[in-house]
């Protein structure tokens, strides 16, 4: 039978690099990145920037959910492990899975269903102001009962967008909670 035993010590620091890298990234990219672009530049700006910015993003969250699931995956043999090597290897799975559904499915059917509602509001003269500088009557809620085209976009978009935000955040907590499972395997700092 073949011995596993402990991994070397780069393939841990690896681990722990791209781990807590992914994280680092996803943190950035859903709690910082996305609230301040959105609250600084004109709409069209912001989604067209986001459209460049995703699909980097979501490749990036599936090669490191992929290293990851390399590193650990073959350090025992299967029948050996303990509850915390299969949640993590779960937890590295689920993050793989997801960001790869972003990649490959959401994120294009977002970014078209986005492009095709800013033509609609392109076409009324709407996109060019910052979100929530306008006063009075919400123009992009007159659109939406005025065009029903506009509205079936728009669906469309916040249900790709849902999706791959619930994504996102499932992605987010699966690495967080391999990183806390890391930190509370640590014998001491």
């Amino acid at each position: 039978m073949e011995d596993y035993g402990d991994p070397g010590g780069l393939v841990k620091v690896v681990h722990l690099l791209v781990l807590a890298g992914a994280w680092g990234m996803q943190m950035w990219v859903t709690f910082a990145s996305g609230f301040l672009l959105f609250r600084s530049l004109p709409r069209h700006t912001f989604g067209q920037v986001q459209s460049r910015l995703f699909p980097y993003y979501f490749c990036t969250s599936v090669g490191c959910a992929l290293i990851n699931l390399c590193l650990v995956a073959p350090q025992r043999a299967w029948a050996q492990l303990t509850f915390w090597e299969t949640s993590k290897l779960c937890l590295l799975l689920l993050s793989l899975s997801l960001a790869a559904g972003n990649a490959l499915w959401l994120e294009p059917r977002t970014t078209a269903a986005m492009r095709a509602m800013q033509a609609v509001e392109r076409e009324h003269g709407l996109g060019g102001e910052v979100a929530g500088s306008h006063r009075g009557p919400d123009p992009y809620r007159a659109l939406r009962e005025k065009d029903p085209k506009y509205k079936a976009l728009r669906q469309d978009f916040f249900r790709y967008h849902g999706l791959s935000s619930l994504c996102n955040l499932g992605c987010l907590l699966g690495n967080g909670l391999c990183l806390v499972g890391l930190a509370l395997g640590l014998g001491s700092i």
